[in-house]
């Protein structure tokens, strides 16, 4: 089986390390900077930066919508840091009117850690990554307030003053870390990830040939 093509939206963050995280966990990865870079892809990561930057760019060059149609539509997104904030449906401390992709039924409350200064590496267990907790770098991260029915909790800070916040979650084909995996080294996460759009891949393919195959049966 081929590797699945992986984009990472390429307006504004960390674009360069998420590309070569995916590379390292198996995926064909490319910018994404157009709707029909967009439209050729299995999944998309939405990376760490300033979000309120992001989503400002994502309305100028004409991207939000398609964005949002792409997601409503089945796409596989994952969303570390300010992308978390991209993908969260209510987003608290935000600029009046800022807006987001959605699709993830969370709150997020935005630079819940602090100002740049209180940026901290810490380790978060993840459920559904082998091997020992990841190595976390929260850089100001936004932690996750409230989770809908149909949302799966990943992972919760250990220990200090934020114990128990929630930090990485998944719903359906959509999954966001408060932090950077694309910074430590470790492609365990973005592993994660390729395998998550591997599966989403494969049912697609799977459906469409059993449309094919109906198809086939009624015109024979």
């Amino acid at each position: 089986m081929t590797a699945p093509v992986i984009g990472v939206l390429a307006l504004q963050g960390d674009v360069r390390e998420h590309l070569a995280a995916l590379r390292a966990a198996g995926a064909q990865a490319r910018p994404v900077r157009r709707p029909e870079e967009l439209a050729e892809v299995d999944g998309l990561v939405v990376p760490g930066g300033e979000s309120t930057t992001m989503a400002n760019l994502a309305v100028r060059f004409g991207m939000l919508e398609p964005l949002r149609e792409a997601v409503r539509a089945g796409l596989p997104a994952y969303g570390s840091c300010a992308g978390m904030i991209m993908l969260a449906d209510t987003v608290l401390d935000a600029p009046a009117g800022q807006p987001t992709i959605g699709g993830l039924d969370v709150t997020v409350r935005r630079n819940a850690f602090g100002r740049q200064v209180d940026s901290f590496e810490g380790s978060v267990t993840i459920a559904g990554v082998p091997g020992p907790p990841v190595h976390a770098v929260f850089i100001r991260a936004p932690w996750v307030e409230q989770v809908g029915p149909d949302v799966e909790v990943l992972g919760r800070v250990e220990g200090g003053p934020a114990d128990g916040k929630i930090v990485a979650v998944r719903q359906g084909r959509l999954v966001a870390t408060s932090f950077h995996p694309e910074l430590t080294g470790d492609p365990r996460v973005h592993a994660y990830f390729v395998e998550l759009v591997r599966a989403a891949r494969a049912q697609q393919t799977g459906q469409v040939g059993a449309e094919v195959g109906a198809g086939g049966e009624e015109n024979s």
